[in-house]
């Protein structure tokens, strides 16, 4: 997003609004009324672009002045930064588009005042009378000689000594038979006043040098040398210079004093540049990446929804040689805003809500947001769950880390929040990794109540979104919904293929020795994951939902039970079964079988109210 042109003052202040982005919805539509106004006028942006790079870092400068060795370049710095705004005012003033009453309250106005005989009107006066502006040429920063009667007769003196040295310039050249300026060169550095000439002159004239001459440096670049009178005066314009310098010092004082009186008007100067450079910046992002930013739709927090059709993550689709698949995110209020999102690794589950959240975020510092449709209710807080990582100085491991972050969401996160959670649990036991993952789930559902994107490998939570076909259930009125990244395996090959297309509908499996073969496992290793996870399987059976849920794409088709619980139950069972076979069926009539087939069923539900196994068969 940093497309700034000035000399850190744009990036500063954008570093600020990423840290900082606005929760009133009048003053983001002013941001994306001024970024829209750039983005429809090619010229206005690229105009402001070409004068906004001559500016300079008017904070640091104005810094500058307030510390005791201050000298006049800040302040001729500042002098030329603000000679720039007359071009700037043109510039915006040719703008008669439908924002232009923004664009002039909000840079116009300021501008125009900046410019006032009172302000920059001053501090030019003072510019101008109190610096040699023609020095700046060649690099010196100098006192102008009117300013002051002694500074006066000192550069007096020091243009007769430069005429003598300049004539003697001349002298030399014609001396050598070489042309001023082209082939004999005069320069002044450390070593003062010397000429100089390329290798290839200095053998054409090396006997008349060496005779007549002092050489004095001989290198790649040329030869430089000199004679008495060019030394001679040399050290005169040194002495005098020197002299110059010390009078002058007590001027600068004063001047850089006084400059650092306009400090305040300066920073509120600064503050209009740097934020006309950060939303032509953003103008600029909008039109030239890949695939057009559009403008988003933006909501109060308490109302709206968070819709992003064909979003995409800013950062990958502006990689060269990436084809960005968009997807759809409908955070919709009593019906998808909670969503649970499964899938397989590398299927795109932390790209998708990553870029949510970033979506989110231009849009709430103003910027354009890489959609083809969004409308965004303000978030308050964007509360993110992601990734790995340990603390080992502070003792803190990975999974430790990770309860930390999200007890701090659990404890910081509004309902105006947007919470984003990717594999939460993982650091631990299957069992103890699930256990807090639906607990967490149910905290941000029942008490929370913030739109949420919860990516998991957990499939069992996507039975949280058929709470409510459970009459001993409490409905969430929030709305739970399940999505799925989709991937594709061949029947023949068995090979996995990712989509990267975010579906609705849960995952109802899991792809993880598919990814190891991506990566290039050994086979036996692949081959005995495979059979090991089928041993695992042999311990599942149905769950016991509804036929409709039996039916609904991703629903979890297996339930896996303890060993104790399949022993016990296994051993009831059969003694149920030895009981049931030793009934003397032919002395009974059918009644007497019934009552006691109904009386040994009684007694074996009874015994399987804490025996989960024996329960699926009633």
């Amino acid at each position: 997003m940093n497309r700034t042109c000035t000399v850190g003052m744009g990036k500063r202040l954008l570093n600020r609004w990423l840290k900082q982005p606005l929760l009133d919805v009048n003053e983001i539509n002013n941001r994306l009324d001024m970024v829209q106004a750039f983005v429809e006028d090619p010229e206005l942006r690229q105009g402001l672009r070409q004068q906004l790079k001559r500016i300079s870092d008017i904070d640091r400068l104005t810094h500058s002045l307030r510390k005791k060795s201050a000298n006049l370049q800040p302040v001729v710095k500042l002098y030329q930064s603000c000679s720039r705004i007359p071009y700037i005012k043109g510039i915006l003033q040719q703008y008669n588009g439908q924002f232009s009453t923004l664009i002039r309250s909000k840079f116009l106005e300021p501008l125009e005042e900046w410019m006032a005989k009172n302000r920059f009107g001053r501090f030019s006066s003072l510019v101008e009378t109190a610096i040699d502006l023609a020095q700046l040429e060649n690099g010196e920063y100098r006192i102008s000689p009117l300013y002051s009667s002694d500074l006066g007769v000192l550069k007096d003196e020091l243009s007769v000594v430069e005429n003598h040295i300049n004539n003697l310039h001349v002298d030399t050249a014609s001396d050598l038979d070489l042309s001023v300026d082209k082939q004999l060169k005069l320069e002044k550095g450390s070593l003062g006043h010397v000429f100089r000439m390329s290798k290839k002159e200095e053998q054409k004239v090396r006997k008349k040098l060496t005779g007549s001459y002092l050489i004095i440096e001989t290198r790649k670049d040329g030869v430089k040398f000199t004679n008495s009178k060019l030394k001679n005066l040399s050290d005169q314009y040194q002495a005098l210079f020197g002299e110059y310098t010390s009078c002058q010092k007590k001027v600068v004082g004063d001047v850089v004093r006084v400059s650092g009186t306009f400090s305040e008007v300066f920073e509120n100067f600064a503050a209009v540049l740097s934020e006309l450079d950060v939303l032509q910046s953003f103008a600029d992002l909008a039109t030239s990446c890949p695939v057009p930013y559009v403008r988003p739709d933006i909501t109060a927090s308490d109302e709206g929804d968070i819709v992003l059709l064909g979003s995409r993550h800013p950062c990958l689709e502006a990689q060269d040689g990436v084809n960005f698949i968009p997807n759809d995110c409908t955070l919709v209020r009593g019906k998808s805003w909670f969503q649970i999102i499964t899938g397989p690794n590398m299927g795109g589950k932390s790209t998708f809500i990553r870029q949510v959240g970033v979506n989110v975020l231009m849009a709430q510092v103003g910027s354009f947001v890489p959609c083809d449709q969004a409308s965004i209710s303000v978030r308050d807080c964007i509360f993110a769950r992601v990734g790995a990582g340990d603390c080992q100085l502070h003792g803190v491991s990975t999974f430790m880390q990770e309860m930390l972050e999200t007890a701090s969401i659990l404890k910081g996160a509004s309902d105006k929040s947007l919470i984003i959670i990717d594999e939460l649990g993982r650091g631990t036991s299957t069992y103890d990794g699930f256990g807090l993952a639906w607990a967490i789930c149910e905290h941000l559902m029942e008490v929370t109540r913030a739109p949420t994107l919860f990516a998991t490998h957990f499939h069992e939570l996507t039975a949280l979104a058929h709470r409510n076909d459970d009459e001993h259930q409490h409905i969430s009125d929030i709305g739970v919904a399940n999505y799925h990244v989709g991937a594709h395996i061949d029947p023949l090959s068995r090979k996995l293929t990712m989509l990267y297309k975010v579906e609705p509908g849960a995952c109802d499996q899991s792809f993880g020795i598919h990814v190891a073969e991506f990566a290039n496992f050994p086979e036996a290793v692949v081959a005995l994951a495979k059979s090991k996870a089928a041993e695992l399987e042999d311990f599942s059976t149905t769950p016991t939902f509804s036929d409709d849920l039996k039916d609904e794409v991703g629903s979890k088709r297996k339930r896996v039970f303890s060993p104790d619980d399949i022993t016990r139950g296994a051993a009831r069972a059969r003694l149920f079964l030895e009981e049931f076979a030793a009934l003397p069926m032919d002395e009974m009539d059918g009644s007497k079988i019934l009552e006691m087939a109904t009386k040994m069923k009684a007694d074996l539900q009874k015994d399987a109210a804490d025996n989960p196994w024996l329960q699926q068969f009633f």
